[in-house]
């Protein structure tokens, strides 16, 4: 019977507890679950950043250590990890982050804010109509699950689609570069572009000074990623001269997003709280289900961390 310790956090748990013993059941694995255990006898850690937990050494019998959320740079470097780490890809999260990236680039392709925040009962019918989606070229930074999902979905609805990773990924959909000229390429037509990649040294400002001037003059930037992706003072400056029309930023360097930031005055800055796609506990479980039905089988684990690549 394999032991799993759940430390994603005390608060979690009565969220997880059910769909996770089901998810269990319907595998056909009898489990025992807790929130402490003798860390030799643990067979499966479901984690989450934040935890208390920290040091891996003692869980010598570990089989896997299981994230709840799709990032792992807060684990990933942890030097006592020497167990293998997956990340969560699952159906709640990818249809999650779909619907928050379609729903950002269709209110910028529409245009909807001017509608929006100007109810001061003028009849405006004088504004300029908006190109349609196959006349708005848009950029995606990162193709892995979640990116290509979403990718894919807005190349379905018409918009000329181009996929950007650090290596090369394929699509029957979209157009799909990589590396850094396939970058410079990316983001030379891209009027709206959405940054998916995960955060690694090597990904950190990819949107700077540089890279942003590469912008045709009004791109839209939408960041449901990660903070650091960006270089904050680069892309306030973009926004002050027009480079840059206007950014959607749901994630951040420090969160929450200190009172003082001056993106929260700045007028053409949109920020929402980290809430993009969350982690559903009812589709997370049958991810987690499946990797511990892999993991007593002797079978490889589904989205399994390289940890050369960090994510």
């Amino acid at each position: 019977m394999p032991r799993i310790l759940f430390a994603a956090g005390d608060s979690r748990w009565p969220t997880y507890e059910a769909p996770l013993k089901a998810a269990l059941a319907e595998k056909g694995i009898e489990a025992e679950i807790a929130l402490e255990m003798a860390p030799e006898t643990v067979d499966y850690i479901i984690y989450a950043p934040g935890s208390p937990l920290q040091d891996f050494t003692p869980f010598t019998n570990c089989k896997a250590v299981m994230n709840i959320w799709a990032g792992v740079e807060a684990i990933v470097g942890n030097p006592t990890l020497t167990q293998p780490l997956t990340r969560m890809v699952d159906h709640g999260l990818k249809q999650g982050m779909l619907e928050w990236v379609v729903g950002q680039v269709m209110r910028h392709h529409l245009g909807l804010d001017i509608h929006i925040t100007t109810q001061d009962g003028v009849w405006r019918h004088d504004t300029t109509v908006p190109p349609l989606a196959e006349d708005r070229p848009v950029t995606m930074l990162g193709l892995g699950e979640l990116g290509m999902a979403a990718g894919e979905a807005l190349a379905r609805i018409g918009f000329p689609v181009t996929g950007w990773s650090r290596s090369p990924k394929e699509s029957d959909l979209i157009t799909t570069l990589h590396g850094a000229e396939g970058l410079k390429q990316a983001l030379s037509t891209a009027q709206i572009v959405v940054l998916l990649v995960p955060f690694t040294p090597q990904t950190e400002n990819l949107l700077n000074a540089e890279t942003l001037a590469l912008l045709p003059e009004g791109a839209v930037i939408l960041n449901p990623g990660r903070g650091p992706l960006i270089d904050d003072s680069a892309l306030l400056a973009a926004l002050d001269s027009g480079q840059v029309s206007h950014a959607t930023l749901d994630v951040f360097r420090t969160e929450p997003l200190p009172e003082d930031h001056a993106y929260w005055a700045h007028p053409k800055v949109t920020v929402s709280p980290h809430i993009a796609s969350e982690t559903r506990a009812s589709t997370a479980a049958q991810v987690l289900a499946e990797n511990i039905r892999r993991g007593e089988a002797g079978e490889p684990f589904r989205f399994q961390v390289d940890r050369s690549r960090g994510y």
